[in-house]
C-alpha cells in the first residue's frame, strides 16, 4: 500500500512541474523560461526538480508528451461515437485537434521556435514516435470501418494508418513553415489553402476515399492561424 501511495505522490508532484512549465511557456516562451523560474513558481528545490527530470530538455519532452495525450483524449468521443460514419469520424478528428490547438494557441506558438531549432532534433524525433504509437491505433478502427462501409478502398487498415500518420507528420512540418511564411508576408491565404488542399487530396488517395470528401482544416481554424 505504501509503495502505491508513494507512486501516486510522485506522479502528482511530477505533474505540478509540467503544469508550471506550461504556464510559464504560455507567457514567456520556452527559451525565456529557466529551470529556476519553474522552481520559483512551485517554491521547490533544485533537488526536487532533478528527482523527476534529468534536464530542462527532459521537462520539455514531458510537456510535449502531455500535449499529445490531451489532444488525443479529446478525439476519443468522436472515434467511439457509433452514430458517425468513417468519413465523419475522420473529419471530426481533424476538426477536434484543430480547435484544441487553437484554444491553446499561445502555448503552441511558444513551442514553434523550439520545434524548428536544430538543437531539438531529438525532441522532434521522440514526438514523432509518440504520435505514430498513439495515432495508429486511433486511426486504424476508423479506416477499418470505412472499408466495411465501402467509402475507403484500401488494403490493411493498420498499414494504411501508418502511412496516414506519416503524412500527418509531414503536414505538421509544412503547416509550421507555411505559418511562418504567412506571418512574414511571403505568401497569401490562397497559397495556404492550396497547400492544405493538396494534402487532403493525398490523404484521399491513400484511403481510396471519394474526391473532396476530406477537409483538413475548418474555416474558423484556418483564419485563426493564417488569416
Amino acid at each position: 500500500m505504501a509503495r502505491t501511495l508513494n507512486r501516486e505522490v510522485h506522479m502528482v508532484r511530477r505533474d505540478a512541474f509540467i503544469d508550471a512549465a506550461q504556464r510559464l511557456m504560455q507567457f514567456r516562451g520556452w527559451e525565456q523560461t529557466s529551470v529556476q523560474d519553474v522552481l520559483d513558481e512551485l517554491e521547490a528545490s533544485r533537488g526536487a526538480f532533478y528527482h523527476y527530470f534529468g534536464s530542462k530538455q527532459a521537462l520539455l519532452e514531458a510537456v510535449i508528451e502531455r500535449m499529445v495525450e490531451q489532444a488525443l483524449a479529446t478525439v476519443e468521443p468522436v472515434v467511439e461515437d457509433p452514430g458517425l460514419g468513417a468519413i465523419e469520424k475522420l473529419q471530426g478528428v481533424f476538426s477536434t485537434i484543430g480547435r484544441w490547438k487553437t484554444d491553446r494557441k499561445q502555448l503552441v506558438l511558444s513551442l514553434l521556435t523550439v520545434w524548428m531549432s536544430d538543437d531539438n532534433a531529438i525532441v522532434r524525433e521522440k514526438f514523432r514516435r509518440t504520435m505514430v504509437r498513439r495515432m495508429e491505433p486511433t486511426l486504424a478502427p476508423i479506416i477499418r470501418q470505412g472499408i466495411e462501409e465501402g467509402v475507403f478502398q484500401t488494403g490493411s487498415p493498420d498499414q494504411t494508418a501508418h502511412v496516414f500518420v506519416m503524412l500527418l507528420l509531414g503536414l505538421q512540418d509544412i503547416a509550421t513553415e507555411v505559418f511562418l511564411d504567412r506571418q512574414a508576408g511571403r505568401i497569401e491565404l490562397a497559397d495556404v489553402e492550396r497547400t492544405f488542399a493538396s494534402y487532403a487530396e493525398a490523404f484521399e488517395r491513400v484511403l481510396g476515399a471519394p474526391a473532396g470528401s476530406i477537409k483538413l482544416i475548418d474555416r474558423p481554424v484556418l483564419y485563426a492561424w493564417f488569416g
